[in-house]
Formats: C-alpha cells, structure tokens, sequence
C-alpha cells in the first residue's frame, strides 16, 4: 500500500519527474528550470563540467546516468563565490560551519553505488534518503537519479544554505528537513536507498530500519586506527548484507541539531 507523502518544512516548486539518463553527459533535463547565471563566475561552466565527467569516466565512474548527473549539476553554484575557479577539481571544498562539499569522484561513486542496489537495477532508484544535506550539491545529483529525494541536516545554518542554493532549479523531488540525521527520517521510509555524508563509527540502527527490503545503503564508516572506510549494506529477505570497499574521508556523524 503507497504511503501518502510527507509534509517538509522546506519544499522546492518544480515541474514532472526525472527524465531517464542517456548514455553521454548532456543538459540538465527539462524538468529541472535553468538557473540564472552567476555574476562574476569566470569560466565556461559546460566545457568544464563535461571534462570533470571525463575525467570521472577515466576514473572507474561506468554509469551513464551518473555521468550525465555529474555534467548536468553546476558545482560552481554550491561553493562560495571565492573558490569557484576550484569547482570542477577533484577535491573537496570547505562550505562553513567546518562542513565540506564532496569531491566529485566521491558523489559520483556512491551514487553509483546506489543505482548497483537490487531494487534500483530491476525498477530503477526510488525515494532515496540522504543523511548530511550540506550546501545541496549531492542533493542535485541525485535528483536526476532517483524518483524522490528526502535530505537531512543538522546544522540550520547550512540547511538555509542548501535551500537557497537549490531554489534557483524547482527541483520538485528534493524535500528539505532540518533534524538529527542519526535518527534518519521514519515517516518518509522505507527508502530504496540511504546515502550518507559523514561517518561514524557505527551505522544507526534507525538507518537500518528504515531501510527497505531490496535497498542499499553507502555510508562511510570508522574501522580499528579511526580510518574511514566505504560501507555498503544490503537489505535482503534474509537480513543485512555487509561489504567493506576503498578507504573515504568525511566529516564526523553527530547526533542533535545546532
């Protein structure tokens, strides 16, 4: 039985629901409405996306819809207007609040993580839950992936930030709630997929929870010597399907809100 949806605290206007992915890296979609250009952004903001998506395909990145997420989003908008020239590297950027945008190989990874699920590869990525909204930035790329998306943060100073910055796009998908990541968000669940954007040292068992039978969560998580490691859960029939990957670095998981 469908559950009726939630009511947020922040809601995007927008248009219909995502367009499916083409193979090569191409304009935003025609649900997401064009934002207005930044004044004084120097640069040729398509022709450096596509040779970020590039790189990210020479890097491992093999989903086309992934790739044509990563060239549609402008990265430039989600960072102050000082390290604009530094969008499109691969690195991550410092967003206030001692919080951090990821770097591209990083989102485009775990969002291809996602897509890897069971449920996603036979019915395509559904309501996805993501812990840790930030400047909105991953929020963005993974509308173009998935049917809705539910985002949490904590911090209201950069839940305001988000909003603003993902106004501009009507991203009717993406739903904005302030609170406590660690308890995810239960009146939205089950999520075909949860994706988190900082780490612990344990998952919450409330993630787990709310997690529906056939989805997958990425989240990184601290192992023995507080290394970061990329976790992967599976739901199945039977239980919880663990896989431990490469080595991450994100900012701490803190429970509350500030």
């Amino acid at each position: 039985m469908q559950q009726r949806r939630p009511g947020f605290p922040a809601r995007l206007p927008g248009a219909a629901a995502p367009t499916p992915a083409r193979p090569a890296p191409a304009a935003p979609p025609a649900r997401h409405a064009a934002a207005p250009s930044p004044v004084g952004v120097g640069l040729d903001s398509a022709a450096v996306r596509a040779r970020m998506v590039q790189k990210l395909a020479a890097g491992g990145i093999t989903s086309p819809a992934v790739l044509q997420a990563m060239g549609a989003v402008e990265r430039h908008r989600f960072v102050d207007s000082a390290l604009v020239n530094q969008a499109y590297e691969d690195t991550s950027l410092p967003i206030g609040l001692g919080q951090t945008i990821s770097k591209p190989n990083v989102v485009a990874r775990m969002c291809e993580l996602l897509l890897g699920s069971e449920g996603a590869r036979s019915g395509g990525l559904g309501r996805v839950l993501e812990i840790g909204t930030g400047c909105g930035y991953q929020a963005a790329v993974l509308s173009h992936l998935a049917r809705e998306v539910y985002t949490l943060e904590r911090l209201r100073g950069l839940h305001d930030k988000a909003r603003g910055n993902l106004r501009p796009f009507r991203l009717a998908n993406v739903h904005l709630l302030f609170g406590d990541g660690m308890l995810g968000y239960a009146k939205g669940a089950p999520y075909a997929a949860i994706i988190a954007a900082a780490g612990g040292d344990a998952v919450p068992q409330a993630w787990c929870d709310q997690l529906a039978v056939g989805g997958r969560l990425v989240a990184p998580m601290a192992v023995a010597g507080g290394q970061q490691m990329l976790l992967v859960i599976d739901k199945t029939p039977h239980g919880l399907k663990q896989n431990v990957l490469e080595p991450v670095h994100f900012v701490p998981l803190k429970s509350g809100v500030a």
